[in-house]
């Protein structure tokens, strides 16, 4: 009784410096006190990162640099201003190589110097070119800059290059758009997705839509060390390099350089470009805002911001690892153990907090620093000035009672709260994997129940090894039947991904101990797979004095369904159209064969069920899915003779092609009186 009041004061203390620790760390992060600090790690964190990006190999510019200058000078006589002619030549030149578009980041706002006659040429290497971006600018205060008319009407698309400064002067952000008039005018670095569109809006709206965008109309940038990084060219040697070609010359530059690439135009010399202030450097030029926009949207990395509720969950879960690392350490046997574990626990918080934040911003993922950092460092100060003596005795006897029985997911999940060592369960969104091995009860009788006992245990291994490393929870075992799932106890946002690339894993092992396990059972062991994805009562369930953490649920008994329906297809793997698109919307980059519209025992509605392959798997049986899919289609419009020809033609190859040929013979034999496309499983 002793030991376990000890251990519930630790608990209380803990619990006292986290909630105060988070408290106070809370207040200050959204009354913006750690914000100057914030921002300075953020620039940090980009810095150090920046070397992780890979800046598109479709983006390019062309600038006016000082040896531009100097050769113009002295070979042509230019001196600055340049006449605009030249730039009609750049814009010829990148017609000739195929360039996507040229994007003039220079607002020519006065004629030219050398005359009208000047600008015309310009803007009528703009119009028959047609792939031209110029750019308007808003300081919202002294009004709004745009071209000169030639120009202007000159452009396939006005871009705007009004920069999002933060509060300390630096450009962590790009605005996505200004709307000015009435019209809404888009960030230059976009305006080359736009040059082809036929319905600008619509189609920057779903630009827009596809990208982490603040309340503000803002993205955070992920920005390279320096713009040189990409593609550069010297304006003078485009200009020669456009002579050389139109006098039959090798020019130094081929135009194919520039075939379907963004090429931005920039003034690139000391003195002619402006200078702004970014996380990466405080002299950085202005048009690698507009470039460096661009190329987050061809990489799709932005930086993106975790949501509010998130960040407060994290600065909570800070608050309280600092308080409960003292809770952890517990009552020792010397001081100097309890020194030391002390000491551990103070250093490691920050180190993670702080690597972490590092870690994900190499993803491109922002999440606070110094709030965090603060929780920890304040509730870990504060839960050992309250308390230095519990033991965690409740926690080691959890992990030493259950570490035979649960899957380590579920012990940490208990260790973190014993609370849950009780009935009860929760609905949540799981993806649910069935396996059997096939005619295992055939097999099962030719084996002596030692060889059957070595040849399940070391297949149920193999299987558990891959589906507890992608983050599953075995639920049971019914003799060769695994029953498994993903996103309980813990949270997995891609849990239909890892659950059918599990299941794929495991018919990959499978296959490499295959001759091994026919040297033991002598035959060939196969294994189906069925899985599904949809909501379930998951918990612990049974009486007070024993029970499993388990599920239950309509979405279970589908999972249960989709397994055994494999054994008609002729097939290993099937997956609901559910877990599919699940999967792929977190980036699965399996391919899929739809097998058919099912309506599966105890469901009222049709289920569409594919089967997912590798894409070498794919592409070696392509020719026999294409076909697959046409005799489907048939199939489904009730042309059985048609799709008969073609299932036949690729039985012996594809096993639901020779079930649907079966099928097709049944209903030619028996015509349905009202056909819907959809098979009726007969079997559970």
């Amino acid at each position: 009784m002793k030991d376990t009041g000890r251990s519930g004061r630790h608990i209380i203390n803990a619990a006292a410096a986290a909630l105060l620790s988070f408290s106070a760390g809370l207040i200050l992060y959204l009354c913006g006190a750690f914000t100057f600090l914030e921002n300075k790690t953020y620039d940090n964190r980009m810095a150090v990162t920046a070397g992780f990006t890979h800046p598109s190999q479709d983006i390019c510019f062309i600038g006016i640099d000082q040896a531009s200058l100097n050769r113009a000078a002295a070979e042509k006589g230019w001196n600055w201003p340049w006449p605009r002619a030249a730039y009609a030549e750049i814009v010829d030149f990148m017609k000739a190589g195929g360039a996507q578009s040229v994007i003039f980041d220079v607002l020519y706002t006065e004629p030219s110097i050398y005359g009208k006659e000047d600008d015309e040429i310009f803007a009528a290497a703009c119009r028959n070119y047609g792939r031209t971006a110029h750019i308007m600018f808003s300081s919202g205060q002294d009004g709004t800059l745009f071209p000169i008319e030639q120009i202007k009407n000159s452009a396939a698309i006005i871009g705007n290059v009004t920069s999002a400064n933060d509060s300390d002067g630096i450009i962590r952000r790009a605005r996505l758009s200004l709307n000015y008039g009435g019209k809404e005018y888009p960030a230059l670095g976009i305006t080359p997705l736009l040059i082809d569109s036929a319905d600008r809006d619509a189609d920057f709206a779903e630009i827009i839509s596809s990208v982490p965008a603040a309340a503000d109309n803002t993205v955070k940038l992920r920005y390279c060390e320096s713009i040189d990084r990409y593609a550069h060219y010297s304006a003078y040697d485009i200009i020669k390099s456009k002579e050389q070609y139109e006098n039959g010359i090798i020019p130094e530059i081929e135009p194919a350089n520039f075939e379907d690439a963004c090429v931005f135009f920039i003034f690139y010399a000391p003195g002619l470009y402006d200078i702004c202030a970014s996380p990466v450097s405080q002299a950085y030029p202005g048009a690698g805002i507009h470039i460096t926009l661009l190329d987050n949207f061809l990489n799709r990395d932005f930086i993106r911001s975790v949501p509010v509720w998130l960040i407060i969950i994290y600065i909570a879960a800070a608050a309280a690892a600092g308080a409960f690392s003292i809770a952890a350490t517990g009552s020792r046997k010397t001081q100097r153990n309890t020194a030391l574990i002390t000491l551990c626990s103070a250093a490691a918080g920050p180190i993670i907090i702080t690597d972490a934040a590092y870690a994900v911003f190499i993803k491109s993922i922002d999440i606070p620093l110094i709030a965090p950092l603060f929780c920890y460092i304040i509730s870990f100060c504060t839960a050992l000035f309250l308390s230095y003596i519990t033991e965690g005795r409740q926690k080691r006897f959890i992990k030493s009672a259950f570490s035979q029985y649960l899957s380590p997911a579920v012990i940490d999940e208990l260790i973190s709260n014993p609370g849950k060592l009780k009935l009860g369960g929760e609905k949540r969104e799981l993806s649910i994997f069935f396996s059997d091995i096939q005619s295992f009860t055939t097999l099962s009788e030719s084996l002596s129940p030692e060889a059957l006992t070595d040849l399940l245990n070391k297949y149920l291994s193999e299987m558990t090894d891959i589906i507890l490393k992608s983050g599953g929870t075995i639920d049971k075992y019914e003799g060769d039947a695994i029953i498994a799932f993903w996103n309980a106890p813990t949270d997995v946002d891609d849990h239909a991904k890892r659950a059918i690339e599990a299941a794929i894993l495991c018919q990959q092992r499978l296959d490499e101990l295959r001759s091994e396990f026919i040297k033991t059972a002598g035959r060939p062991l196969w294994t189906r797979i069925g899985i599904n994805t949809g909501y379930a009562v998951v918990g612990n369930m049974g009486s007070h004095s024993r029970f499993d953490y388990t599920m239950l649920g309509d979405a279970v008994n589908l999972a249960s369904r989709l397994e055994g329906l494999n054994k008609q297809f002729g097939t290993y793997i099937m997956c609901s159209k559910a877990a599919k698109e699940q999967a792929q919307k977190y980036g699965c980059r399996l391919q899929w064969r739809e097998l058919a519209d099912v309506m599966v025992v105890g469901k009222n509605e049709p289920v569409t069920v594919f089967e997912p392959m590798t894409a070498d798997v794919f592409e070696a049986k392509k020719d026999v899915l294409n076909k697959f899919s046409e005799a489907k289609q048939m199939f489904r419009n009730g042309r059985f003779e048609d799709a008969l020809a073609v299932f036949e033609a690729n039985a012996n190859t594809d096993k639901p092609c020779s079930f649907y040929a079966a099928r097709c013979r049944e209903l030619i034999a028996n015509p349905p009186s009202n056909w819907n496309g959809i098979w009726t499983a007969s079997d559970k």
